[in-house]
């Protein structure tokens, strides 16, 4: 069961989310001034944040996940967004359209869990980037 941060500035749609990725641990928060409270208590295998909250790519380095986690961007249907720039890809793992992708977010999950478990990570490692990575 996967530790999940849901962050979003919809309440519904992160409990849509949630719903969809049943037995998962889900937290929420709804700012990435937030998302660093919660992870920072207990640090996330795989951040799920709307794409319209990440302004920066090092925002969203700055959030601790469990080593070997990652980070997945959403947005809605409605959200006509242009491309994300590079270095933003590089932060992150995939950019969803919510609710339409729910499966490959399940995918994605299913797959970064395969992956710290066949790297022999427990869930109380975390990783933090260095300093360096931080800032953008």
């Amino acid at each position: 069961m996967a530790s999940l941060l849901l962050v979003g500035s919809d309440p519904a749609s992160l409990e849509g989310i949630a719903q969809s990725l049943a037995g998962h641990r889900s937290r929420f928060a709804h700012s990435l001034a937030e998302a660093l409270d919660v992870a920072a208590t207990e640090p996330p295998l795989v951040a799920v944040i709307e794409r319209r909250l990440v302004t920066a790519p090092g925002a969203i380095r700055r959030i601790p996940l469990v080593r070997g986690g990652t980070i997945v961007l959403y947005r809605s249907p409605e959200d006509a967004q242009p491309a994300l720039p590079q270095s933003l890809l590089r932060c992150t793992i995939a950019d969803l359209t919510l609710p339409l992708e729910r499966h490959r977010l399940a995918t994605l999950i299913q797959q970064v869990e395969e992956r710290v478990r066949r790297g022999g990570r427990s869930d109380d490692e975390h990783y933090t980037p260095p300093e360096s990575d931080r800032t953008v």
